[in-house]
């Protein structure tokens, strides 16, 4: 049985494991608002690129000959890119992304495809090395704060295998950030672009089947564009650049999400330490009363032996 001191010695020992879950908290809570400001910033970009890329396609006489247009007959193998964090303690912000790409891969294996493995983040690199599995491209370090070159140097070697032929698809396992509270994992195609659903819904958008989020006016959906040079040289050129904003923004959602939900997180132990903090304390409180009950029973007990 713990004696009082033990008691006194674990509360003193889950107060100081709370001063670091609320330092850790308030870390990422700073972190999450500069993360979140830079997805707003990239966010008006990004919508504006995707509209012209579907706009230049659906101008374009024909389309030029380029490898990341052109879907493959025969899939056969598909590469998977998961984004998950360099560090813990974030929830189930990382172990979420990797049983998804789990998941997928077990379903693409039972369609008889072959999966080569991506991987942005540590947790990501290490559980799949843990699990046997070869990483074809492993990046860490920058999770915390992604660069846009750290997005080219991914978007380079994705575009490179593709172009190859080492893969027929790729897709992206990460997590899309909806607020520090929510986060919603997704499985979307990167690779080929005539299959990446944000290009096909922007096309369709364009082609006047309604825009929700369209910034032209009213009616002049179907205006008439002139392009300077013509819409496949212009391709030539916008599309690698599409490719590199889209892994950015990917990498942007997932290190908005895997700061809030480390802040979550820490917010959660640092409640469950004052939780644990007071039944400690009650239990204290039992011991050195029933201690001072014993005392005061063994002096009067002393005191009627003495009469």
């Amino acid at each position: 049985m713990a004696t009082q001191k033990d008691i006194k010695d674990r509360i003193a020992s889950v107060k100081n494991i709370q001063k670091i879950t609320r330092a850790m908290e308030m870390v990422a809570a700073a972190r999450l608002r500069r993360a979140e400001q830079r997805i707003e910033a990239l966010r008006p970009y990004a919508r504006a690129i995707r509209k012209l890329t579907a706009r230049v396609v659906a101008n374009a006489q024909s389309i030029p000959n380029m490898p990341l247009l052109e879907p493959r007959e025969d899939v056969e193998t598909v590469a998977i890119l998961i984004v998950t964090g360099d560090r813990g303690l974030a929830g189930a912000f990382n172990s979420q992304i990797i049983r998804a790409a789990n998941r997928r891969q077990r379903e693409l294996v039972k369609e008889g495809k072959q999966v080569v493995w991506y991987a942005s983040g540590k947790r990501g690199v290490s559980s799949l090395t843990f699990r046997g599995f070869e990483v074809a491209g492993a990046y860490q370090g920058f999770t915390d704060r992604p660069s846009y070159a750290d997005a080219r140097e991914i978007a380079e070697d994705l575009a490179a295998a593709f172009v190859d032929g080492k893969v027929d698809r790729i897709e992206t396992v990460h997590n899309h950030y909806i607020s520090p509270l929510s986060q919603e994992v997704r499985n979307e195609v990167l690779l080929p672009l005539q299959e990446m659903a944000s290009l096909l819904d922007t096309a369709d958008e364009h082609l006047g089947t309604g825009d929700e989020d369209n910034d032209e006016p009213t009616g002049q959906s179907r205006a008439l564009w002139l392009f300077e040079p013509e819409p496949e040289e212009i391709l030539q050129r916008l599309i690698p650049d599409y490719l590199e904003i889209s892994i950015f923004r990917r990498l942007l959602e997932s290190t908005a999400s895997e700061h809030g939900a480390r802040m979550t997180a820490m917010r959660s132990a640092s409640d469950n330490a004052s939780d644990l903090i007071g039944s400690l304390t009650l239990e204290a409180n039992r011991r050195r009363q029933a201690e001072i009950t014993q005392e005061i029973m063994e002096v009067v007990a002393g005191a009627e032996g003495l009469s």
